[in-house]
């Protein structure tokens, strides 16, 4: 009996270029094809499949992690910022990470553990970030924290997640495929009122309203909005109706903002970072540090005044007074990398 397993081919595309995420067989596995992928990035792009961290290096300058401390990665992603902090808290450190994310976890975990860092220095848990304080009753104190609040390119561009307003897909948006409402089934039991307070308060969007009203009526009158192509196309439709027609890259940002502000709701972002940002004082030991890396300005105005608030109160010994930015050399690199705010905090 053979037990070789069954060789499958690759899925077969037309023209002389990969177009779509799962046709881009090199890109998504970057071992094998570590030509290609070099390529790619040095094209300034992001292979399908990988995420490129941002803020590396400005990262580890602040935390200054030494060899044998304990510490944080927040959101684990791709790994990329948790693999640089394995490198310098070995030997004799230990890491803790966290991520909600069932698809993408299970991956990272294998990638790290093929690089050498195993369960002996590093302890993955499947839970979001407002858990803190559990990792400190397991870990104690810890000499560092760090939280990267972006989106990872693995779920931007992988069409399966919908988080994209570019690329065709169920209108899912969750962070954790397997938990929760898709923002599909969200846009059905909501109000125009509630609609609009969301594209407001999660993305400050001018023409909330008139998009709010869009999309609830067109629900109403028995029509779902399954797919992001959908509902990007609800939104066009709404401003190229108005008065004072926005321009095309006017019409791109809003679809960025209403799918962003649907992600935050249907994820509970906000009250998720509130209660992580509250619990800091209580898991960081006296001089340790944090860095917290967003991309969103309510995201921002959270952490800003939450750090304003520990300094004030003598918690905090001293914070960023103004957010480190990427250069302009990793933003033409990387143009995801534009939006990045980088802030920190030293316990008193």
């Amino acid at each position: 009996m053979d037990d070789q397993p069954k060789h499958t081919r690759r899925i077969r595309y037309s023209g002389t270029h990969p177009k779509t995420f799962k046709e881009k067989y090199k890109e998504l596995n970057p071992e094998q094809y570590a030509e290609e992928v070099e390529k790619i990035l040095q094209q300034g792009k992001t292979p399908a499949g990988m995420h490129r961290s941002i803020c590396v290096q400005e990262i580890l300058d602040f935390l200054q992690v030494q060899p044998g401390q304990v510490g944080l990665d927040a959101t684990l992603g791709y790994g990329g910022h948790t693999l640089e902090l394995l490198k310098c808290l070995t030997p004799g450190g230990h890491l803790f990470a966290t991520d909600v994310d069932s698809i993408e976890l299970p991956k990272t975990i294998e990638r790290l553990k093929n690089l050498g860092y195993g369960e002996e220095v590093l302890s993955v848990r499947k839970m979001n970030f407002a858990g803190i304080d559990q990792i400190a009753a397991e870990a104690g104190q810890l000499d560092f924290v760090l939280a990267d609040l972006g989106v990872s390119s693995m779920q931007i561009d992988n069409p399966d997640r919908g988080f994209s307003f570019k690329i065709e897909g169920p209108l899912d948006l969750r962070l954790n495929p397997y938990a929760g409402k898709t923002a599909a089934a969200y846009l059905k039991t909501v109000d125009v009122e509630e609609l609009t307070d969301v594209f407001i308060a999660n993305a400050d969007e001018p023409h909330a309203a008139a998009i709010a009203n869009a999309i609830t009526t067109t629900i109403k009158k028995g029509n779902p909005i399954n797919t992001t192509t959908q509902l990007k196309n609800i939104i066009t439709t709404t401003l190229t109706a108005l008065p004072k027609r926005p321009s095309n890259d006017e019409i791109k940002k809003t679809c960025q903002r209403c799918f962003q502000a649907l992600r935050i709701e249907i994820n509970d972002e906000f009250t998720v970072l509130d209660k992580f940002l509250s619990r800091l004082p209580d898991v960081l030991k006296p001089g340790g540090r944090v860095a917290i890396l967003s991309f969103h300005s309510g995201e921002d105005r959270r952490i800003k005044k939450a750090f304003q608030a520990f300094y004030r109160d003598g918690i905090f010994a001293e914070i960023a007074l103004e957010p480190i930015r990427p250069s302009a050399q990793e933003c033409n690199s990387n143009p995801r990398a534009k939006s990045a705010k980088l802030r920190w905090g030293v316990m008193g």
